[in-house]
């Protein structure tokens, strides 16, 4: 349980939460909340994105978009909101590959995005997060509860796209959860994907190559992970092979149409599982719930991590299945996990600047 120190709210940072968080905290905390999901014992609401139609005035092409999720935990007794305010929109990389950017329109080219913690019984706040630590920990975390499950156990190659911090968080998890003895990385710019390599095989101390096609990230790998923010599939899903895993994380809404996979590498697939059904259908996205409008996937084929991890349904059958875990969305349930987990370990370390609880409470019902 989430407990308060004083009669204060604690306002936390990035670079506190990255002093306090690592990966393998992560991965139990995500493990443990979709464990929890499963067994009722969490509620999350989907998340929302609503988008102002005007064009800024600063950023051509760009819109003014806010983003909330939320969702509490039994266990911890706290109940989660995140919200962004963000200039959001797209880019063209080399070769035409158009990408999802948000821009830094916040004074000081910054973003805004918080966690709100609040104490589910006394209502009260407990805690204001900056979220952009958090959320590269939670995606690569939940995608590594897929690998878990999922993933072969002697898997021992793996092709990565993408070379941005949700790549490295995601190399980070898989590392810890399987003998890799090899990583081929493709991104669009060689540059980027070079770089990459080299300061994650240092990291990681494992044997990490940049590869030029995206066919070289498929072939003769045992995991195929794509962690970007990309509009449009990033390899030809004919190259799937026979006891692979595969994993992504493009979150498309209705608003604006993404994904890193297509239909044939979708169709492939013998066992699918999504942190959400419900968001699919609501953002109809077109890997999820666009498979199922084509006859390419059934619902009834379509399970959840929350009952996987519940073992509520089962996973790989045998050693030749095709898994996929497509981390369709982010979840509140998962910023009230690393949230609570990351406000103890904060007390414990004396971090955080404290603002005056009263502040926040009224004398009249809301």
């Amino acid at each position: 349980m989430a407990h308060r120190a004083s009669d204060t709210v604690t306002v936390l940072n990035n670079a506190e939460m990255e002093s306090l968080l690592d990966m393998r905290t992560c991965l139990e905390a995500m493990e443990d909340a979709y464990r929890d999901l499963g067994l009722n014992q969490a509620v999350n609401r989907p998340r929302s994105h609503t988008y102002f139609p005007t064009q800024s005035k600063r950023w051509q092409n760009f819109n003014y978009r806010f983003k909330s999720q939320e969702g509490g935990l039994e266990k911890y007794g706290v109940w989660a909101l995140r919200i962004t305010s963000d200039m959001a929109g797209f880019s063209i990389l080399p070769g035409g590959i158009k990408r999802r950017k948000l821009m830094p329109a916040a004074a000081g080219n910054r973003y805004v995005g918080l966690i709100l913690l609040f104490d589910m019984e006394t209502t009260e706040p407990l805690a204001i997060i900056q979220d952009s630590f958090i959320q590269k920990m939670r995606v690569g975390a939940t995608s590594g509860v897929g690998v878990k499950y999922l993933a072969r156990p002697d898997a021992r190659v793996v092709g990565l796209f993408g070379s941005g911090w949700q790549a490295e968080a995601h190399l980070e998890a898989i590392c810890l959860l399987r003998k890799v003895s090899e990583v081929k990385v493709y991104s669009p710019t060689p540059d980027h994907r070079t770089e990459f390599a080299d300061r994650m095989a240092k990291k990681l101390s494992v044997n990490i190559q940049a590869v030029d096609r995206p066919d070289d990230a498929v072939r003769g790998c045992d995991i195929v992970m794509a962690a970007t923010a990309t509009v449009d599939a990033v390899f030809d899903g004919k190259l799937l092979e026979p006891g692979m895993h595969v994993g992504c994380i493009v979150a498309s809404d209705k608003t604006q149409k993404r994904r890193e996979l297509d239909d044939v590498a979708v169709g492939k697939c013998d066992v699918v599982i999504v942190t959400s059904r419900e968001q699919a259908v609501y953002d109809e996205q077109p890997d999820i719930y666009g498979a199922v409008q084509k006859g390419i996937l059934s619902w009834d084929r379509i399970h959840e991590l929350a009952e996987l991890v519940s073992g509520q349904v089962s996973g790989r059958q045998n050693p030749s299945q095709i898994t996929l875990f497509n981390n369709n969305v982010g979840m509140g349930i998962q910023f009230a996990a690393l949230g609570a987990r990351v406000l103890k370990l904060a007390e414990k370390a004396g971090l955080g600047r404290k603002i005056p609880l009263d502040w926040f409470l009224e004398e009249t019902s809301p």
